[in-house]
């Protein structure tokens, strides 16, 4: 029987147990600590997780939301929608928007491209308005396109009520939805070139020139960030979605949900870190090789080689021998191929999952034997067999 010395030296211990903190475990069963309430670290190239904490609960982003704003305005540059020198006009309602700013005046004609620099790069909340106002006509149909796109990402956990990232009910996301549109901006890796500049100044047409300074600070500290967007609310506190290559490795580490900006970008760090300690690039095909000889009839005196369209690099578990598989596609319905043209591609596998694929072009011209040459050869095989 316990008596009530011994009941304390057994509470006390078991108390104390219950006080300790466990770190959540990466995606490889190793532990790494962060103080934000939420976060991720995924290997841009697969899609792979190595790090994840509360990916799925609910947060507001505060202005990591303009990664979708920016998302919707490059798909709509790169589909030839609209260009980077067309002309947006600031509306009263973008001059008013409160919290970050590019100082933007009412009736103010700036270019897209100018635009997205003071989204990108200032988080302006009045330029982001005028994006929205300039692709969807009002932000509220533009919004609409904002969850229309959510939705066919698969960012089920996401509900959007502005483009900036504004406090109001009911707007929120998750680590995980930042993550997927995050990796979906980086398909437009010309954004990298406004989210990944520290500072710009815009005064064409100016009394007083406009001064956009990044609020991502590891585009400067940090070796290899090139993007993509910080956020801060009371609400959401300090959110940052972080994009950095090196050797050619790209990650993305999301943090939700940090007390202070600089336990964000702690965090986010060594995330960054951590994935650069894991991963490796690895050159599989240069520009110009020769990946297959393709033949176009039995006999195979009619051919081409299929060369790759372009280099390709591919991103792998440091250390690994796990074997890569190519899988070459050629399209052979063609009666005649013509040199220089594009007729398939090579997909590259690790265990039935996709990691790479290379563009493959003709080397020369050919046409395949018509039916009359392919009964000659036949015979001729025939014969040649004996029979």
């Amino acid at each position: 029987m316990i008596n009530k010395k011994g009941f304390i030296k057994v509470l006390i211990p078991f108390c104390l147990l219950s006080f300790i903190w466990v770190s959540p475990a990466n995606a490889e069963g190793e532990s790494i600590e962060i103080e934000a309430k939420s976060g991720l670290l995924m290997e841009a190239n697969s899609g792979k997780l190595l790090f994840e904490k509360n990916i799925n609960e609910k947060y507001a982003p505060a202005s990591v939301t303009k990664i979708m704003t920016m998302l919707l305005a490059m798909e709509a540059i790169d589909s030839g929608k609209i260009k980077f020198d067309d002309k947006i006009t600031a509306s009263e309602n973008a001059k008013k928007m409160g919290g970050s700013t590019m100082l933007l005046d009412t009736g103010e004609i700036r270019t897209v491209e100018e635009i997205l620099k003071g989204i990108a790069i200032a988080s302006g909340n009045d330029a982001a308005v005028a994006m929205a106002e300039f692709l969807g006509g009002t932000e509220g149909a533009f919004v609409e396109m904002m969850n229309k796109r959510a939705s066919e990402l698969g960012m089920n956990n996401t509900t959007f009520k502005n483009c900036t990232g504004l406090p109001v009910e009911g707007h929120v996301t998750t680590a995980m939805d930042i993550a997927i549109m995050s990796r979906e901006l980086l398909k437009h890796p010309k954004i990298l070139k406004y989210t990944g500049t520290y500072m710009e100044t815009i005064s064409e047409g100016r009394k007083s020139p406009i001064e956009l300074v990044n609020h991502n600070k590891l585009v400067r500290f940090f070796s290899g960030c090139d993007g993509l967007k910080t956020g801060f609310t009371d609400e959401a506190k300090y959110c940052i979605s972080a994009t950095a290559t090196r050797d050619g490795v790209r990650v993305i580490s999301v943090i939700m949900g940090a007390p202070t900006y600089k336990i964000r970008n702690r965090d986010a760090s060594m995330l960054l870190n951590y994935g650069f300690s894991k991963f490796e690039s690895k050159k599989l095909v240069v520009k110009d090789q020769e990946i297959e000889k393709i033949k176009l009839n039995k006999k195979g005196d009619r051919y081409f080689i299929a060369r790759a369209a372009d280099d390709l690099s591919v991103t792998i578990e440091r250390g690994s021998n796990q074997e890569i598989i190519p899988k070459i596609n050629i399209n052979k319905d063609k009666k005649e191929y013509k040199k220089g043209e594009m007729i398939g591609t090579c997909d590259y596998y690790i265990n039935d999952v996709k990691i790479g694929s290379v563009k493959l072009y003709t080397d020369r011209e050919v046409k395949k034997s018509g039916i009359l040459n392919n009964m000659k050869d036949n015979l001729k095989g025939l014969f040649k067999n004996g029979i």
